[in-house]
Order: C-alpha cells, then sequence, then structure tokens
C-alpha cells in the first residue's frame, strides 16, 4: 500500500507557521512554561516563588503577573499571559525547560460489557481478587458529570478508597453532596479557557463539574457505570447498562467548554487527577500532532506514567485518511474504534419496489403516513463522488421549502453534523430523510436519534438511490424502522471514522495500539442536553447512543481498571502490553477484521493489535514491560536535544544509549522502517530486540511463529524461550531484511506480518508493520 507523507506534513509546516504568526502578533497570550524543579535557586521558599519570580523578570514595573496555573506533580512548571517578546525573553532564563503557546484540543466525539464477554460477576471467569475495580480509580478528563444519573449510584460499593486525597468542588448547580463512594470526586478547571475566550456564560453553560453537554457523562459511565436494569434511547438498545468496571470508582475532570478543550487546563488536571491519586486516566479528546517534548498531553501523561498511572486516549476521528491519529506517545495506549454485533435497521422502500437497509434510531409522533410512499428528491448528482455544494449536503438555509415540503429528502453525510440536516431537512417543511454516505464513510453506518423520520445508509445504496431518482419521473419512498437487532456478521468492524496510522511523529511506533466498541454505543446522558446536542432538540433522555473513539477509549479505561483491580503491581505497560498481545484480529464470521470503510480487511496501520479481549488479556502468558527510564532513552535515540529530553524527563538527564533505534523500545508490536535511496539494490536489513517476562507458569515453553512479506526475510534468535520460574525474563532479538522497493517521492511502501510465542496455552502476538521510505539523506 502506498501513503502520502509530503502532503500530510505540508499540512503539519502551515499549521505550524499560522501558529507562530498568530503568537508573533497582538497582545498578551497563555503559555506553558516547564521548569526545571530541581534547578531552584537557593533563597527561594518555594517553587511557586521562584516560579513568580521568573515571570516578573520579564514584566514591565506596571504590569501585574498573571499566573492561571502551577504545575507541581505530572508536569513541572506555570501556565502564565505573556506576549510573544515576553515568552521569549522568559524562554532564556536559568531553569527553563520550555515555553509553549496554548492549544485548543477537540472531543473525539448496554451492549459493549456482554460484545466484551463481561456480562456478569456471576460468570467466575473473572478473578475474585480484581472484584471488578473496586478501589481502582478512574480519572476522566472530559465535559464534566451528571451526577444524578443511576450510573453514578453507590449502592453496595465499601469505603472510598484509603489512598484517595482528591476533592469535590463545589460551582453551578454543584456541591459536594454531589459526590458519593462512586463518584468520589469532581473538579472543574477553566482558567485557560477563561483567559483565552473570556468569562464563562453561565446561561450557556455550567461553572462547575456539572455536565451540559452529555460527553462526559456518556464516557464516564462507559468506563466504570453502575449497572443500571431497563436502560435504553426511546426503546432501543434495551437492556442492563453497565461500565467495563463496575465497581471502580470515578473522579470526573471538566476540561472541554463550549469553546474546546485548553492544553493548560487538561495540564493541571493530569496534575491534579495525579495527586489526587488516580489510577487510570481516560481522555477522549486530541489535536495535531506535535513533537513529545512540545505536546502537552504526551508530557503530563509522562508524568502521570512515571507515578504508575495508566493512560488511554481515544486515536481521534479522523479516518479513514491515513496518517490521521492523534495521541501517539508510547506510554499512551491509543485507542481506535470497532462495531458491535448490534445494530438498529431502518428499511427504505422506494416506489419501484426496492428495498435498501440502513439504521436509524427515530422514534417519534411524527411518522411517515402507513402504506404510502411519499415524494422523493436529491438535489446533487447521482453519484457519492459527485457535486458538494450546499444543497446535496443539506446545509443551514440550502433547502428551499416549496421544493421539500412533504417530500423526502436524499442529503449527503459530510462537513455538516448528520442529525443537523435532519433538521434543515424539517424546518423546510421535509417529512422524512436519507442520509447518504459518501465514498469518505464508504459502507459505515452510524444510527442517530433523528428529529424526523430518516435512514442511514451506506455509499452503495445510497449511489442506487440517487440512480433511481434520476431516471424514474415521480420517485417515491418510505422509511420503516426494524428496532435493534442482535447478533449481527460481521462484527466487529473497524469503524471507517476510527484514525488510522502511521504514526508521523516516529513510525518505528505502531499506532494505533487496539480498537474496542466505538460505534452506536449505549451510555448515561446529560440532564439538559437532547440526544441530538442540538439547541432546538427538547427530549430529555437518561441514556444515548453515540459514535466515536471517544467512545472506545473508556472501553479500554475500564478494562484497565479491572487489570488494575487484579494485579495492582503490574505497571501501565504491562497493562497494556497483556492488552495488545491477547488482542484478536478475526470477526465472528471467522474471516480477517473489516475496514468499513473499504470493505476489504483491514491492518495495523487500523486496528494495531487487534481489537481488545479482556479475558484472555487476564492471562497473557508473557508481558512486554518497560520502565520510565526506558521511555527516557527511547527518546535520546530519537536525537532529541539534551533541553528536548529534559522536558519530559523533568530533570537533567545523560543518555546511557542503552536504545540505539527507536524501534527498540520493548514495545509489543514492531515497526520495520526500511530506509531506500534511489537506485538501491542491497537488501535493508534491521534489527531490534525485545524482552519479555514469564507472568504464567513456571517451566513455561514458549515457541515463535512469524508471518511475514513475500519481501522481508524474518529471522528469530533464539526461536523458543524456556521459563523456569514465574517473573523470569528473557531477550530474544528479530532480524528483518527487506528488498529495496522502489519509493516514490513523498510517499511509503507499506506492508504487514505478526510474530506470535506460543506454549499450547498462550499465544502472545505482536503486529508486524514493514515500511519503506526515502532515506533522510535524500528528503
Amino acid at each position: 500500500m502506498e501513503i502520502s507523507v509530503k502532503k500530510c506534513l505540508r499540512v503539519l509546516l502551515v499549521l505550524g507557521c499560522l501558529a507562530s504568526v498568530l503568537a508573533a502578533n497582538g497582545g498578551p497570550k497563555t503559555y506553558i512554561v516547564h521548569m526545571a524543579k530541581s534547578e531552584m535557586p537557593a533563597g527561594f521558599t518555594s517553587h511557586e516563588h521562584w516560579y513568580a519570580s521568573a515571570l516578573k523578570s520579564v514584566l514591565s514595573e506596571e504590569e501585574e503577573p498573571s499566573v492561571l496555573y502551577n504545575y507541581d506533580i505530572a508536569f513541572h512548571g506555570f501556565a502564565a499571559r505573556l506576549n510573544a517578546a515576553q515568552a521569549e525573553e522568559l524562554g532564556k532564563r536559568n531553569g527553563i525547560l520550555g515555553i509553549y503557546p496554548e492549544t485548543v484540543y477537540e472531543l473525539h466525539t448496554t451492549r459493549s460489557p456482554e460484545f466484551l464477554g463481561l456480562e456478569s460477576a456471576e460468570s467466575g471467569l473473572w478473578p475474585e481478587r480484581a472484584n471488578f475495580g473496586h478501589d481502582v480509580v478512574i480519572g476522566v478528563l472530559d465535559t464534566g458529570v451528571w451526577p444524578e444519573s443511576l450510573s453514578f449510584s453507590d449502592r453496595g460499593l465499601g469505603p472510598v478508597p484509603s489512598h484517595w486525597k482528591g476533592a469535590c468542588e463545589t460551582g453551578t448547580l454543584f456541591n459536594a453532596s454531589h459526590c458519593n463512594k462512586k463518584l468520589i470526586g469532581a473538579r472543574f478547571l477553566s482558567r485557560g479557557y477563561e483567559a483565552a475566550i473570556g468569562p464563562i456564560n453561565e446561561t450557556a453553560e455550567f461553572r462547575s463539574p456539572r455536565d451540559q453537554d452529555g460527553h462526559g457523562t456518556h464516557t464516564a459511565s462507559t468506563a466504570a457505570g453502575a449497572v443500571v436494569v431497563n436502560a435504553d434511547l426511546v426503546g432501543y438498545a434495551k437492556g442492563t447498562a453497565r461500565g467495563m468496571a463496575t465497581r471502580a470508582r470515578i473522579a470526573a475532570y471538566k476540561v472541554c467548554w463550549v469553546g474546546g478543550c485548553f492544553s493548560t487546563d487538561i495540564l493541571a488536571a493530569l496534575d491534579k487527577a495525579v495527586a489526587d491519586g488516580v489510577d487510570v486516566l481516560s481522555l477522549s479528546l486530541g489535536g495535531g500532532l506535535e513533537p513529545y517534548y512540545r505536546d502537552s498531553i504526551s508530557l503530563g501523561t509522562f508524568g502521570a506514567m512515571e507515578k504508575g498511572v495508566f493512560v488511554s486516549c481515544s486515536a481521534g476521528n479522523g479516518g479513514p485518511d491515513p496518517i490521521s491519529l492523534s495521541n501517539v506517545a508510547p506510554w499512551i495506549t491509543t485507542v481506535g474504534a470497532g462495531t458491535l454485533d448490534r445494530d438498529f435497521p431502518a428499511y427504505v422502500e422506494l416506489g419501484n419496489g426496492i428495498n435498501f437497509t440502513g439504521v436509524s434510531l427515530y422514534h417519534g409522533r411524527r411518522g411517515l403516513p402507513a402504506g404510502i410512499k411519499m415524494p422523493l428528491v436529491y438535489f446533487g448528482s447521482n453519484t457519492s463522488a459527485g457535486s458538494r455544494s450546499s444543497t446535496n449536503l443539506c446545509f443551514a438555509g440550502s433547502l428551499e421549502p416549496k421544493l421539500v415540503a412533504g417530500k423526502i429528502v436524499v442529503c449527503d453525510r459530510g462537513i455538516s453534523a448528520r442529525v443537523a440536516k435532519g433538521q434543515v431537512v424539517k424546518s423546510a417543511g421535509g417529512v422524512g430523510m436519507i442520509l447518504a454516505n459518501t465514498d469518505t464513510s464508504g459502507e459505515e453506518l452510524v444510527a442517530d436519534c433523528h428529529l424526523l423520520p430518516a435512514s442511514a445508509v451506506g455509499e452503495r445504496h445510497g449511489d442506487a438511490i440517487k440512480r433511481y431518482i434520476a431516471t424514474t419521473k415521480n420517485p417515491t419512498a418510505t422509511i420503516n424502522f426494524g428496532g435493534t437487532v442482535l447478533g449481527i456478521k460481521p462484527s466487529p468492524v473497524v469503524a471507517a471514522f476510527s484514525s488510522r496510522g502511521p504514526n508521523l511523529v516516529n513510525p518505528e511506533i505502531l499506532k494505533p495500539d487496539v480498537i474496542a466498541p466505538g460505534l452506536n454505543i449505549l451510555a448515561a446522558w446529560s440532564g439538559v442536553a437532547g440526544p441530538t446536542g442540538l439547541s432546538d432538540d427538547r427530549r430529555r433522555v437518561k441514556f444515548n447512543i453515540l459514535s466515536g473513539t471517544s467512545m472506545s477509549c473508556p472501553h479500554v479505561s475500564g478494562i484497565a481498571a479491572l487489570m488494575k483491580g487484579a494485579y495492582p503491581e503490574w505497571s501501565p505497560a504491562a497493562i497494556k502490553s497483556a492488552l495488545m498481545t491477547t488482542a484478536y484480529t478475526v470477526d465472528n464470521s471467522a474471516n480477517n477484521l473489516e475496514d468499513s470503510a473499504t470493505g476489504n480487511a483491514s491492518n495495523p496501520f487500523d486496528h494495531g493489535a487487534g481489537h481488545v479481549d479482556p479475558k484472555k488479556a487476564l492471562n497473557p502468558g508473557l508481558i512486554y514491560d518497560i520502565s520510565a527510564d526506558d521511555y527516557i532513552e527511547f527518546l535520546c535515540s530519537l536525537n532529541y536535544t539534551p533541553a528536548q529530553i529534559n522536558s519530559l524527563a523533568k530533570r537533567h538527564y545523560t543518555c546511557r544509549n542503552t536504545i540505539r533505534n527507536p524501534g527498540d523500545l520493548n514495545y509489543p508490536a514492531f515497526s520495520a522502517v526500511f530506509p531506500v535511496s534511489d537506485n538501491a539494490t542491497s537488501d535493508i536489513v534491521v534489527k531490534y530486540t525485545r524482552t519479555v517476562t514469564n507472568v504464567g507458569a513456571a517451566g513455561s515453553h514458549y515457541t515463535v511463529n512469524v508471518t511475514s512479506s513475500p519481501v522481508v526475510a524474518i529471522d528469530v534468535q533464539p526461536k523458543t524461550l524456556h521459563f523456569a520460574k514465574a517473573n523470569e525474563k528473557q531477550t530474544y532479538s528479530v532480524t528483518f531484511t527487506a528488498k529495496p522497493l522502489p519509493v516514490l517521492s513523498g510517499l511509503i511502501e507499506a506492508s504487514f506480518g505478526s510474530l506470535t510465542w506460543n506454549d499450547g496455552v498462550h499465544s502472545v502476538r505482536s503486529p508486524i508493520a514493514f515500511i519503506w521510505q526515502e532515506s533522510d539523506s535524500q528528503e
């Protein structure tokens, strides 16, 4: 497969230049100032005193210091308002590791426990000592929480864990009594947001941990919501709702507001969460790609990892485009999205008698007339690759009521929100909508709780409906709704929106790590938002169905809490390793996982190691462990400067060069990068080493099996591993010998394989990506 890299690099460079121009002009802006805590000069009584002095040194006598936050645990430094010249001058002071302008991140927005095999405590398949995550604390950085939801009931839970040091902050319609033994902490962090946007408009959002959006309530309950019977969304997905770790505790950190999620607030939340005592962090948000030493999430989560906190982040919703990932640091578990085996069919019946199956969550009093087909219109060309006008995309104000009234309108998916298109049709007098996928989304179907009768159909069906309209004098149609259907095959399927690799920051680290359920997920919801999130939606529901890697991330966060409960001594890397090496790549039809965007088999750039399997992750056999110093040595291998390395290490660190190639990090996946020169004819050799730890029985004996590309030979030494005792470590090497494939300028070539250690009980599988790219000397 070919992937364009230079196009993506040009976009990143333009964005970076734009950010620099914006920072260089105008008045004060917010900056994060990274300090070397250990270099505090004598004479200062505290680090805060030192930080304040450093800030004052670049201000005029008339200016008052504007410090938004002091960071002390996961990150060291402060956030302040400065102009560009002051920021540049401050960067020259001793003890400053870096100065980073504010970054705005965005959100990546019942059946899943059963699908993952976590249906009940009575199944006996989860160890008693795990206790479904009891006393494990999951910190959720999002839009806050709706504490009245039954998903946050503390019935049956014991006392708050003794290691918890957090707080339940008060604010608009939120006080300490809203916390309990399930929701044990809630904070809101808005100083960065308010410094950039202005004071919070409390008529539009709560200046408190309370969630007016619903996204944070949904993600928190997905990770660790209590068992709630008779949950549903307007009759769909009816059943028992539960989070992944039903007895884990939740701490909500509200960092996302109407204007976005600001890096200063995110960093403050990470710092407070680690100090509060969280065991797992869940971040369903992200932004563009930056080097690890400049990315606020990478910096803050590195500090969390050092304290033993497992971090799960959403991969992003930029798929199916390649190189669209967020949150790619190797100490983060990057989660893509797959489907469940549940669907919500809505059948489009055309006037010629042909039927097409789509999906919908519509349930309202305004239905289509029974047994009567309504006029059908479309205001674009008759294929998904056709026009991209405002009318065929059904933008606000684009539809003329005289052409739409009393008719079903076909709208192309894209750019504006799916549910907003239905609102436009309804406002223009339309009686129904068919939402047609374009080539971007392919055959992926996302169900929505529309405001009018509607069905979303795949690209092929959408094209067929458009051809029918174009070739029929008086086209008509109706929509019939099929409720909830289980046992869908194939599943899981990689969601088209799920962001894809390769990892542009450093391709030697294969990302995403895993996929988890992220399409049409039922979970708790805010009491002040309708299920569409539109201002005109006056419906109020206790549960909602959403899609996105925002939904897949908390699944993994909750599973990690279960793992932490079972193995409290395991490091974050050990938990990640268990999740990755036990993930599966075969669907419920016994075929390779499929990419819903193309209908073809997916690959590790789409699904990483595969779909998580929590039961198997409990007993992985072998793990690939990584320490904080290992990660720092990995940074050394990237040829970062001492200052850049120190920004993550938070201290002066002398590289020992124990990792000479980024691919030598003890990661549970391989990405062999082959640099290609013009007219090269010689084989290219890349060699990596790995160390595995036996977490299974003493006396285990493993043999290796590899699958490869026809143009890559793989040699593993040794080919067998014998572990005389538990927790014993063994090291092996892998040599990849590749033919020098021709690579066009600005493109990479890629293919895939796998390496599996098997002892007859455990299959410890690592995906392999083979990447051919231009050598540095030619770029």
